[in-house]
């Protein structure tokens, strides 16, 4: 026991998990300065663990002392393949639903997927490996990904918005169609629902879905131009992406 420790705690094992918590920095600070769920200490404590065991799960092979007339056969990396699983349940945990069907935090889970693989690849001995990796992720995430928003396939460069309307008048539903229109805005989906008032009368919900290519759009822009249309009783708007 006391070699299997003594072989253990060495100065590489020691600089592998300094290497790892100093790279899950750079994603932790990432998530940070977006204000997503995980920021600074997840990152570390994530990557920092996820080395260790690693190097427990190596050193272990390393250390196994041979029986005579039983062979043993180990898989170094058996306790590093079972953190890949483990950790979709931290991933599964920032991925939200919300009421408007839309679907965040997927990039959040792909970081705290990433920042295990970071600690794997140090407690590994991959250190360059792991180094480009985060240095590629950074640059992608932070510059082409919004360069893509900017010049990229007119697809990726619309802009998703909810919007909620209550109209009197059924006929008003196609005025607000044509509006959009107008304002070239595309309308992906729309849904329309009865509402029954306290008085007894009839109040149309129309739930719509649209997307615009306009560069300088925001909430309360648009919610002032909305509002302004004589037919619209109450309104509700999101931008969504």
């Amino acid at each position: 026991m006391n070699s299997l420790v003594e072989n253990s705690l060495t100065y590489e094992t020691i600089l592998k998990l300094i290497i790892a918590a100093t790279l899950s920095l750079g994603i932790g600070i990432e998530r940070e300065l977006k204000r997503k769920p995980v920021g600074l200490k997840t990152s570390l404590v994530i990557a920092t663990f996820s080395c260790l065991l690693t190097i427990i799960s190596i050193e272990s092979v390393l250390n196994t002392k041979p029986v005579t007339g039983i062979t043993i056969s180990m898989d170094p990396l058996r306790l590093a393949a079972q953190i890949v699983s483990g950790i979709g349940f931290l991933g599964a945990g920032v991925i939200l639903r919300k009421g408007n069907d839309s679907i965040s935090g997927l990039t959040t889970a792909a970081m705290i997927w990433g920042s295990a693989a970071i600690g794997i690849a140090v407690g590994a001995g991959f250190y360059l490996q792991a180094i480009t990796a985060v240095v590629l992720v950074l640059i992608g995430v932070e510059i082409i990904a919004p360069l893509f928003f900017i010049i990229g396939p007119k697809r990726i460069r619309t802009k998703d918005v909810a919007l909620l309307l209550y109209l009197k008048d059924a006929n008003d539903i196609q005025s607000i169609l044509k509006y959009l229109n107008n304002n070239n805005m595309e309308v992906d989906n729309i849904r329309i629902k009865d509402v029954r008032l306290s008085n007894n009368e009839i109040q149309h919900q129309i739930n719509l879905k649209f997307s615009t290519l306009s560069t300088n759009l925001d909430t309360i822009s648009l919610y002032n131009e909305i509002k302004k249309l004589p037919y619209t009783e109450e309104i509700e708007i999101e931008i969504l992406s």
